[in-house]
């Protein structure tokens, strides 16, 4: 096991509490100073089944998963059994001693006699589990207190009293287990997952307005708002449908509303006819989609990255759009962020595409710094000459100027039948035409805009691989992986995969002797992309689809298998 970090995987079935212990001992971790990263992996059901909460510690960073489990803390039988050929060569299996370790180094704990009560085990293993690594037991103590404070004194002092027996019980020993090295400076940090994120992205780009229709992973995104958008007039409205919600997000937009929707593949293709609307309309609005694996329901619980090409080609007809696929919780905030504001440039849909594993995974991260770097392009109130105004008039960049309806004697139409420039419905032939090229200019106005992908590694690689949105922490540490293992290698990183602008990553690509492209799904979608708009095709693609995150080794092992073969 390494002195430097642990990879600790609680396991059980729902209802046991296995996420509160989790997060309590991650909230724990983070406020000793210690970095996290937090792989939450349940089954769609409300009891039973088996779900694990994994935290990856240690005094520095770790981008992603990984498979080697050091302690495996087992609150029912089966996860013994599904996890214990996964514990590193030194690891170790924490459980009750009324269940069987199966052959795999153990310490058991007597839960009966340090829980009073079945539903304060998961307490009593926060206990040991804090003791084991050294941290200092007045961290737990007040993140309990917090926690269940809303309950009463009695049941904080229940838990409290479970909590120091368990302490009492390790009695300062590490039984085996190596403390965790103290970390460095420490300074403050925010423990934070990516639904988070995008939330506070929003509220820091000034959103007025939330609709949405409950699906998983992308529904906290709204709770979040709800939660913390009060105090800033924030208006969150659960609809009938997900058709309703971007119905709705179009007439507060075109209100002049900065506006999100939040939801998964499933609701998106609902949403279709209404993207079509906002591209014909010319209404700015956000969609957060985090994404799971499909078809149809498929594994709603599980993250995929196979909606891709649903969100480029979402909506009949044709008219520009912008995609942000984040790599990691910072860029959830920045990205989103950045999304109203080229919402508005563009006055057409934007969407932040995400995944389950980033909406739901825990990270330690630096404050964000929540001030615009420029002033957000905002609507028109006003015109000088209100009865010659356009709502979508001819321009050279294809982007008209919007007017907020009901500031003054302006008329603002909107329809979503082609118009003319003032908005009155209309068939003519030289009008379709220049209507319908005007809008595609619009996206030339973003092109400067564009997120150059991040490349990382060494300059003259000869492994070049490429990932967008979450696979990116594993990539990078797949990358450092075949750097120490003699490999010339490089990673690069797309955080916005529409538009492409082949002249920030052509040459790159070219210049490698071997190129991989790491996805999850089946198909290969942002591979096939590069290679309508460019011609260039990957050697080969590195894919994973059973719903799980990737990680380092996974990539690992794929280069090289096809750079042998």
């Amino acid at each position: 096991m390494s002195t430097a970090s642990r990879n600790i995987v609680i396991g059980g079935e729902a209802g046991q509490g296995l996420a509160t212990v989790g997060q309590l001992l991650t909230k724990s971790l983070a406020r000793a100073g210690h970095a996290v990263h937090v792989t939450q992996d349940y089954m769609s059901r409300i009891r039973g089944g088996h779900n694990t909460y994994s935290i990856r510690t240690g005094p520095e960073s770790h981008p992603a998963p990984c498979d080697a489990i050091d302690i495996l803390v087992a609150l029912n039988q089966e996860t013994v059994t599904r996890h214990k050929a996964d514990l590193a060569p030194d690891g170790v299996v924490l459980l009750d001693e009324s269940l069987d370790a199966e052959g795999a180094r153990a310490l058991a704990l007597p839960l009966k006699d340090l829980a009073p009560k079945p539903i304060f085990e998961n307490v009593a293993a926060l206990g040991a589990l804090c003791g084991m690594l050294g941290l200092d037991p007045a961290v737990p103590r007040t993140l309990l207190s917090q926690n269940f404070a809303k309950k009463g004194e009695a049941v904080v002092a229940q838990n409290l009293e479970v909590l120091d027996k368990a302490l009492e019980w390790v009695g300062g020993s590490s039984h085996g287990l190596a403390p965790l090295p103290a970390p460095g400076t420490v300074g403050e940090q925010l423990m934070m997952n990516g639904n988070e994120a995008i939330s506070l992205g929003a509220m820091a780009a000034g959103v007025r307005c939330c609709f949405f229709y409950p699906m998983t992973p992308g529904t906290s995104i709204a709770q979040n708002l709800i939660n913390h958008g009060g105090p800033l007039g924030i208006v969150v409205e659960q609809v009938e449908d997900e058709i309703a919600a971007l119905n709705m997000a179009s007439g507060s937009a075109a209100a002049g509303a900065r506006t999100i929707v939040n939801t998964s593949g499933g609701g998106l293709a609902l949403m279709s006819e209404a993207v079509s609307m906002l591209g014909v309309s010319e209404t700015p609005v956000v969609i957060a989609v985090a994404q799971r694996p499909g078809p149809a329901t498929g594994l709603p619980t599980r993250t995929e990255q196979a909606d891709l090409n649903l969100a480029l080609y979402a909506g009949h007809g044709e008219f520009p759009r912008a995609i942000y696929t984040p790599g990691d919780v910072p860029e959830c905030f920045e990205l989103t962020r950045a999304a109203f504001d080229t919402a508005e440039k563009l006055q057409s849909p934007v969407f932040v595409l995400t995944d389950q594993y980033l909406a739901d995974s825990f990270r330690s991260v630096a404050p964000f710094e929540v001030r615009p770097a420029t002033p957000p392009v905002l609507p028109l109130k006003t015109v000088d000459d209100p009865a010659a105004y356009k709502r979508y008039a001819f321009t050279e960049s294809g982007v008209s100027p919007r007017l907020m309806p009901g500031f003054g004697t302006a008329l603002v139409l909107t329809d979503s039948h082609e118009h003319t420039e003032d908005g009155h419905i209309t068939e003519d032939i030289g009008i379709r035409n220049r209507m319908q090229e005007k809008r595609l200019r619009k996206e030339c106005a973003i092109f400067g805009d564009i997120v150059p992908p991040q490349r990382f590694g060494a300059e003259d690689a000869e492994l070049l691989l490429v990932s967008w949105g979450s696979t990116k922490g594993a990539l990078r540490e797949a990358v450092d992986l075949l750097s120490a293992a003699g490999k010339k290698a490089a990673g690069l990183h797309f955080a916005q995969v529409w538009p492409l602008n082949q002249g920030l990553f052509l040459d790159a690509l070219k210049a490698a002797q071997r190129t991989f492209c790491v996805e999850l799904n089946s198909t290969g979608q942002f591979a096939g992309l590069v290679r309508q708009h460019t011609g260039f095709a990957f050697d080969r693609l590195v894919l994973k689809y059973d719903g799980r995150a990737i990680t380092a080794q996974y990539i690992v092992d794929a280069v090289l298998a096809a750079d042998a073969a």
